[in-house]
């Protein structure tokens, strides 16, 4: 009989021990995702303010500054534009010769 309370005991002892390391464990896991969480939600506003950015830098009023300004380019007169019809019969007649 008293190897039996024996056994039982160490066996309830080993089952405790592993409910503490099971639940320490757990613990553990809980903190890892919740600070995984947190960079997560880092990330997303980090990733909202470079798609602003990204905005920002490629706006149109912005690309045309720089073209006029660093580039000096501008729109074309009326009379350097030459319209071409893509559904027309092709004319060699009718063709204008590159200036």
């Amino acid at each position: 009989m008293a190897r039996l309370t024996f056994v039982l005991a160490i066996a309830t002892l080993v089952c405790a021990i592993g409910t503490v390391a099971a639940n320490h464990h757990a613990r553990k896991l809980f903190t890892e995702l919740e600070r995984e969480q947190g960079r997560m939600r880092d990330l997303e506003v980090e990733w909202g303010q470079l798609q602003l950015e990204q905005s920002t830098w490629a706006g149109h009023a912005r690309i045309e500054k720089i073209a006029r300004e660093r580039l000096h380019l501008q729109a074309p007169k009326s009379s350097q534009i030459i319209a071409l019809d893509a559904l027309a019969p092709s004319n060699p007649a009718n063709t204008v010769a590159p200036r």
